[in-house]
């Protein structure tokens, strides 16, 4: 069995889910399809997600919704008629928005989640009646029948009897449609994914199922080792492990997001990146193990967006507990850590600037000066994260200090260098504003010979 995801640009429209019809029906083991909300279908179109946001938010401030309601039901409007179906389903999502809009609006947070969701949901329902409608036997599943997640307040993730219930899957004789983004906790609340949920979805399903395969389609053929909008013409990746492309995704990969890897991970299901547009492409596979090759290098990515806490305490090596009880106060304030960089006097404690506001970061800094009896703390923002991924690092001397050459060549500062215990990927903190010239400067060092 062949569990595939189609992601936003490929169910945009009426042509792109004919596409994805053929796709499923072109290998009969594709029995288990997950699915996005319909995505831009240009440049300067908008996502319905987003509509939906705008929706859920007109919807709390009490304005009259109706016009942007009509607008999503619109948009699927569209993509039914084009696939010459009646209007039964757009009856049916009409309905369900509504149904939505009217729900409990106490919990701000899960009203809008709510809404966002019915974005992949009603396109599963549409999907599937597309499917039935050409001759393809489909069945819409909701996450209902099995995605179980966790409570609040801790970002959502499947609980291990996900992985069970949705087992029975893999019996069918019919093609499952399923809608990405979102599980049900058990007490029947709606929780979304972070970024890239319907890649996780469609990772729990292939998990689930144990599937021999889990195709993930995009718009572009494969992965490259370097941002192809910063890089000109940058090699591309025909196979790479699970830990490599992990390490890539979480600094900027957003071809597929490192979260949607652990299902399949764990039980070494590989991954295909594929495109909708060109399905012939053999694309991207994402294995559990590779042959070496004589490239040490696999990829580089960066991601902006990082702030450091900087916390300067003489003799702080001496102080049993010192990172415990600074943790701890982040921990207080629900914010996660990215690295900790440090010396004997200082620690810098690296995460993402959107998990700060001005209140939090106001009484962290506090905190940390009052209780840990700090001499200097600062929180800095502004920077980017430059990662260099490969598993064959670790049997290469020298390769720290080519990248740290190369750097210095641009004009910018290293902020940070931190090393993962796996040694398969090197990361340097440097301000945001020299990430493109550092990830262009660093992919001439390691792949412009190559390509010579």
């Amino acid at each position: 069995m062949i569990v595939c995801k189609f992601g936003g640009t490929s169910v945009a429209s009426a042509e792109q889910i004919q596409k994805v019809a053929n796709i499923v029906k072109s290998n009969p083991a594709r029995k288990i399809v997950a699915v996005s909300a319909p995505g831009k279908r240009s440049g300067d179109d908008i996502k319905v997600t987003d509509l939906l946001i705008d929706l859920a938010h007109a919807a709390l401030q009490n304005e009259n919704i109706e016009e942007k309601l009509q607008t999503v039901v619109n948009r699927y409007k569209s993509i039914a008629d084009g696939l010459q179906l009646d209007d039964t389903i757009c009856d049916v999502i009409t309905e369900d928005l509504r149904e939505r809009v009217q729900g409990d609006t106490s919990n701000e947070e899960l009203f809008i989640d709510s809404l966002k969701a019915a974005g992949e949901d009603n396109n599963a329902k549409l999907i599937a009646a597309y499917f039935n409608s050409i001759g393809m036997p489909a069945r819409y599943v909701s996450p209902k029948e099995g995605l179980v997640v966790n409570d609040l307040p801790e970002r959502t993730f499947a609980l291990p009897e996900a992985y069970t219930n949705l087992a029975p899957l893999k019996d069918t004789k019919e093609i499952i449609v399923f809608p990405g983004f979102f599980g049900y906790t058990k007490a029947g609340i709606l929780r979304t994914f972070d970024r890239g949920g319907s890649d996780i979805t469609g990772s729990i399903l292939a998990a689930a199922v144990e599937a021999e395969l889990y195709e993930n389609f995009t718009d572009v053929d494969c992965v490259f080792s370097a941002n192809p909008k910063v890089v000109n013409d940058p090699v591309e990746i025909k196979e790479i492990t699970y830990r490599e492309m992990r390490e890539l995704s979480y600094a900027g990969f957003s071809v597929f997001h490192d979260e949607a890897l652990m299902p399949v991970y764990k039980i070494g299901v590989p991954v295909n990146i594929k495109n909708t547009n060109n399905p012939s492409a053999p694309g991207t596979r994402i294995v559990p193990s590779r042959p070496a090759t004589g490239r040490p290098v696999t990829g580089i990515s960066a991601d902006s967006g990082f702030s450091t806490l900087y916390v300067s305490k003489y003799l702080m090596n001496r102080e049993v507990g010192f990172g415990r009880k600074l943790l701890q106060i982040l921990e207080d304030e629900n914010i996660s850590y990215e690295h900790t960089p440090s010396g004997l006097d200082d620690i810098s404690v690296i995460m993402r600037s959107n998990q700060l506001t001005p209140e939090n970061e106001a009484r962290i800094l506090t905190r940390v000066k009052n209780e840990l009896q700090a001499d200097d703390v600062q929180m800095r923002h502004g920077f980017s994260m430059i990662v260099i991924v490969g598993e064959g690092m670790r049997n290469n001397t020298g390769l720290a200090a080519r990248a740290a050459t190369a750097i210095s060549k641009t004009g910018a500062n290293i902020e940070m260098i931190n090393q993962g215990s796996s040694e398969v990927s090197l990361v340097f903190g440097v301000l945001q504003e020299y990430e493109n010239r550092i990830l262009q400067a660093l992919y001439g060092e390691f792949f412009a010979q190559v390509q010579a």
